[in-house]
């Protein structure tokens, strides 16, 4: 399936699988790949001015990537932000001696304060709107009263009630160490923030919120709200006191004095796949006792499953939901809310940006299992269909048009990686050659072909075109002493390689020979390939202990094999490990 890149992934050269080395290579390992590209691509081994041209540009390239990643420092700063934080300005003074640890630390203070003049300039402005749905005539007028009603063969839908309210933000960063001990983990020491909300029931309404740090650990709100109706204007203050209980977990104590007076507790644990929250409430006119759960999948769509139980002088409430994401900037949430004596009522939620739009939905008046069972079915069904039939072809023809312009964006980028691996393919001639010369003696590893990109092999996408590069001869020029180690890294990377699919998945196919026999293997794009594999060195390693007589425990090559004396039968069995004995290495 097609992904959007960003321009990070389009942009960054991947040094270590350049030097085909781990990321966590050692100094002697980064030497010995640096060396052997160096003979490869070392401008005074080709005498065309063409090919001596092609290799010195590659030459250099390595010797850019071998610089990078052998310095302490920079390879610090390349693993944690890639060559664009190479870039950033501020480096020239930070200490050489200091560990990857401070080098992470300086670079996010340089990053903060960057974030922090932009920060300053925005308002974050937020909205939502609500509108409240009387749909209780679905249910309620199958009621004995109703049938003597006239007019109601079709029932009747109305909208009750609406509430619109917009809000910004402005962030006072007096403290880059400080930690907003809430949700959003951002970089604040203080902010206020301004609402004003207008509804056809309460009238207008308007807010201040200020927010503060008072400790690393514990931070403290304050929200003032003033309420205008036909009574006159209303007064409102609410107080939240909230300290940092350990890493996922934060308490709150919560005052409300004006409107809907009342005092709060909660406790709020949120981690990675769940959110509990468990609260009490002691006020006029609502008191009650509230406890709920959700978890969260670790999938693409960020699927949560909801709980909660709320139960006070006004009755008992169970509420159940889902939400999942829609789109790059859209949540689609829905609830069921079932109480006595609040009844069923259906509550749609949709995200959209910086945008809340909230529908709730009141279905009836009476615990009807039909209102239950159609509260819960009715979203299901029709977000499945809308799923299938309107955004999934949506989705799928926003990122090819994204996906589109990133190639038509990249497309100069592309063609100059494709003319590099072309030249690096026609520089690694002559090295082949002889890598076979001396594979074939041996009887070793011999790369027959090689292909590395999209491949198409479910019968439903058969429209979609197949887009590979042959890679035969780069391969080939990574082996040695009979195998080909590659490691967890892009493959677009690796000497004489490009992509050719820009942002699409791709898999790297290798049909080879070894010891007579043809192998063929497929790997995921940045998954580790090490041929041949274990078991096909095993023939070789009895053929030879049968041959020598040899008794002994070779753990290293994963068997253990006996040779009784007197005897002409072998007894092996395999273990479980990588490598060879230094018999058959």
């Amino acid at each position: 399936m097609a992904t959007a890149l960003s321009e990070e992934e389009l942009d960054n050269e991947d040094y270590y699988s350049l030097l085909n080395v781990r990321r966590e290579a050692s100094s002697e390992e980064l030497k010995a790949a640096y060396r052997r590209l160096c003979m490869l691509y070392h401008p005074d081994k080709h005498r065309d001015p063409e090919l001596k041209s092609q290799a010195e540009r590659l030459f250099n390239l390595v010797h850019q990537a071998y610089e990078v990643l052998s310095d302490p420092q920079t390879r610090a700063i390349y693993d944690i932000y890639g060559k664009r934080g190479l870039e950033m300005e501020g480096w020239e003074v930070v200490e050489r001696r200091r560990t990857p640890a401070e080098i992470r630390e300086e670079f996010e203070r340089l990053q903060r304060e960057r974030e922090e003049r932009r920060l300053q300039q925005r308002t974050n402005p937020k909205g939502t709107i609500s509108v409240g749905v009387d749909a209780t005539d679905l249910f309620d007028r199958y009621d004995e009263e109703y049938e003597d009603v006239s007019g109601s063969g079709f029932p009747q839908i109305e909208i009750n009630k609406m509430h619109i309210s917009q809000s910004i933000e402005v962030k006072h960063i007096t403290s880059p160490h400080s930690a907003w001990a809430q949700v959003n983990e951002a970089q604040h020491q203080s902010s206020w923030n301004l609402e004003f909300g207008a509804g056809d029931l309460q009238g207008p309404l308007l807010g201040l919120k200020l927010f503060r740090n008072l400790t690393p650990r514990c931070f403290v709100t304050t929200n003032c709200a003033l309420q205008f109706s036909s009574r006159g204007i209303r007064p409102g203050l609410t107080t939240v006191l909230a300290r940092n209980l350990d890493k996922n977990t934060v308490g709150y104590l919560q005052w409300r004095w004006g409107i809907q007076s009342a005092m709060n507790t909660s406790i709020v644990r949120d981690t990675k796949t769940s959110h509990f929250t468990v609260a009490l409430q002691l006020g006029i006119p609502h008191s009650f006792a509230l406890i709920s759960y959700q978890h969260k999948f670790q999938d693409d769509d960020q699927t949560r499953v909801k709980g909660s139980l709320k139960a006070g002088f006004f009755g008992t409430v169970v509420e159940y939901g889902a939400e999942r994401k829609i789109s790059r900037h859209s949540v689609l949430g829905a609830a069921v809310s079932i109480g006595v004596p609040q009844g069923v009522s259906l509550k749609v939620k949709l995200n959209r940006a910086s945008q809340t739009y909230f529908f709730p939905i009141h279905l009836t008046d009476q615990l009807l299992p039909s209102a239950v069972f159609y509260a819960t079915v009715g979203p299901l069904v029709i977000y499945f269909a809308m799923h299938r039939l309107i955004i999934k072809p949506y989705l799928r023809a926003q990122k090819e048009k994204e996906l589109e312009k990133q190639r038509e964006s990249t497309a100069s980028d592309i063609l100059q990686k494709k003319q590099e691996a072309e030249a690096a393919v026609r520089l690694m001639q002559e090295s082949v050659r002889r890598i076979i010369e001396a594979e074939e003696s041996r009887m070793g590893l011999i790369i027959v072909n090689a292909w590395y990109g999209k491949f198409v092999n479910d019968r439903s996408k058969k429209s979609e075109k197949v887009k590979v590069i042959d890679v035969t001869v780069p391969l080939q020029c990574l082996v040695k002493d009979s195998k080909l180690i590659l490691t967890e890294a892009s493959k677009a990377g690796l000497p004489g390689f490009y992509d050719p699919c820009v942002g699409e998945e791709k898999n790297l196919r290798v049909l080879y020979q070894f010891r007579g026999v043809l192998h063929q293997v497929m790997v995921p794009d940045s998954e580790a390939l090490r041929i041949p594999k274990q078991c096909e060195w095993l023939p070789l390693c009895v053929a030879f202990l049968v041959h020598r007589k040899v008794v002994g425990d070779f753990s290293a090559c994963g068997m253990t094999v006996t040779f009784p004396l007197g005897s002409q039968g072998l007894v092996w069995s395999p273990r479980k490990q990588d490598g060879l004995c230094h018999r058959c290495s």
